[in-house]
């Protein structure tokens, strides 16, 4: 996985994370496009989007293109990356080390229908044979 210039250990923000995602699903865009795609009712001043995409491409997570006055953000870091990192540090912080620890909970808190248990088996199913 590509480490974040600068901020192996760390996180992404709440905000921070809110705009990649964004920019995960548009593959890449401006900083009014990226206000664009905030949800209904989320106020965001066009200064600070733009300052956290500058941040977020100072840690190594976005890159930058100039196109016209303004730039183009492109996500180098991919989501399945961020995703394999968060689950890690959870499962090292929250559940000190025991993964079965972080299903047993998402098992017990998260309401799962009889396609997502079977997805589950299946995936289960397939760690067990890679073994």
């Amino acid at each position: 996985m590509k480490k974040m210039k600068g901020s192996s250990e760390k996180l992404l923000t709440d905000v921070e994370l809110e705009l990649m995602n964004i920019l995960w699903s548009i593959g890449e865009g401006s900083v009014a496009d990226v206000l664009e795609h905030l949800s209904t009712g989320r106020d965001l001043a066009y200064t600070s989007v733009s300052t956290i995409l500058r941040i977020l491409e100072q840690k190594g997570v976005l890159k930058a293109r100039k196109e016209g006055r303004g730039h183009i953000y492109i996500p180098v870091l991919k989501k399945t990356d961020y995703e394999a990192k968060a689950v890690k540090h959870v499962v090292e912080k929250v559940f000190e080390g025991t993964p079965v620890a972080l299903v047993r909970q998402l098992l017990n808190s998260v309401q799962l229908d009889k396609g997502e248990i079977e997805e589950l088996k299946k995936l289960l199913s397939k760690s067990e044979d890679k073994k």
